[in-house]
């Protein structure tokens, strides 16, 4: 395979993945202020499949994407505004999670354990920034922050970071074996 053709197979996923972000996001269950969503459960997928720099590239498109119009965020909605309102912290957290969901997956391993470590780090640092910036943005109390952006999302943020980290190792398990996604052990095949 050449540069370019590995190049271009790599963009295709990064955009596949912003796709498959934008489609889950609209899985949604309403909630006063902050909804659950699957945004959460494909960024996870995403960086476990993908790693630390293709996963964080697929978070900034989809991001992109998003702020330039079209309706990829929770609920069909777009706009810079949704960065800058009350859920902007967590559009904004997913950024530092991919990265480092897939950072701590390529230092210690794709395993499925492995994977569930990274994927819950990555939900508490998402919650984190949206707590933060729920605060600061509804100019609410820390109370009313942690519960509103923080406690209700901690056990369906680890059932999807445990979803997460099992579909995304056997799917990069797969994508791996049918040489759809190259590592650096079989990139010279």
């Amino acid at each position: 395979m050449t540069k370019e053709q590995l190049k271009l197979r790599t963009m295709i996923l990064i955009a596949l993945f912003a796709a498959i972000i934008g489609i889950l996001a609209q899985i949604t269950i309403p909630l006063p202020l902050v909804p659950i969503t699957g945004q959460t459960l494909a960024i996870g997928i995403a960086a476990t499949i993908l790693g630390s720099r293709n996963g964080t590239l697929a978070v900034l498109l989809y991001l992109i994407i998003g702020s330039a119009g079209v309706p990829v965020f929770a609920e069909f909605s777009a706009g810079i505004s949704k960065l800058v309102g009350p859920t902007g912290g967590f559009l904004v957290g997913f950024i530092p999670a991919a990265f480092l969901i897939g950072l701590y997956m390529e230092k210690w391993g794709f395993t499925f354990t492995n994977a569930i470590i990274a994927n819950v780090i990555g939900m508490v640092i998402t919650l984190a920034f949206g707590t933060a910036w729920l605060k600061i943005s509804a100019d609410l109390s820390w109370t009313a922050a942690l519960a509103s952006g923080f406690t209700p999302f901690l056990i369906v943020g680890i059932i999807k970071a445990a979803l997460a980290s099992w579909i995304g190792v056997v799917v990069r398990q797969r994508l791996i074996s049918s040489k759809l996604l190259l590592t650096h052990s079989n990139m010279n095949m």
